[in-house]
């Protein structure tokens, strides 16, 4: 069984400037479930889809699977309106992998960061462009955010 224990939080994108990227990545994910949660996700690369369990503080079941690209595409239309748009850019800091993610269409301006952990007790150090910690906030949830038409919080432009 694979647990997911992730982090997330806001960012001041101003404080985003000059940072050296591992990497950047535009993703289209689309939701087929929510309970749980079923979702698809197509890079410029791959295709993916992925099931994953309730969310228990910062922990959760999760299962990905690569897929074929056009059986990601094919997926992705079979979620209508519950596809979120965004660009994710990765970068290494105090020994840790974190992924931006930029978020575009009815939640252009929200940018979220994310940090994968071995145990949800694992101490990190936090860059200073965080700003809040939003990891049991459910209105940052992707699934949720494809679904509302409302932004959960205060935004940065991106």
């Amino acid at each position: 069984m694979a647990i997911e224990i992730e982090r997330k939080f806001l960012v001041d994108k101003r404080k985003l400037r000059g940072l050296k990227y591992l990497s950047e990545e535009k993703i289209s994910q689309g939701y087929l479930s929510r309970h749980p949660t079923v979702r698809v996700r197509l890079t410029d690369e791959r295709g993916y889809l992925t099931i994953k369990s309730s969310t228990r503080g910062i922990s959760r079941q999760e299962f990905e699977y690569e897929i074929p690209i056009d059986d990601a595409k094919q997926l992705l239309a079979m979620c209508g309106r519950n596809v979120l748009k965004k660009y994710r850019r990765k970068i290494s800091y105090g020994g840790h992998v974190w992924e931006i993610d930029f978020f575009a269409g009815k939640h252009a301006g929200l940018i979220v960061a994310e940090v994968e952990l071995k145990s949800p007790n694992e101490p990190i150090k936090l860059p200073d462009w965080i700003t809040k910690e939003v990891s049991k906030d459910s209105r940052y949830f992707n699934s949720n955010l494809v679904t509302s038409n409302e932004k959960p919080g205060p935004l940065q432009e991106v």
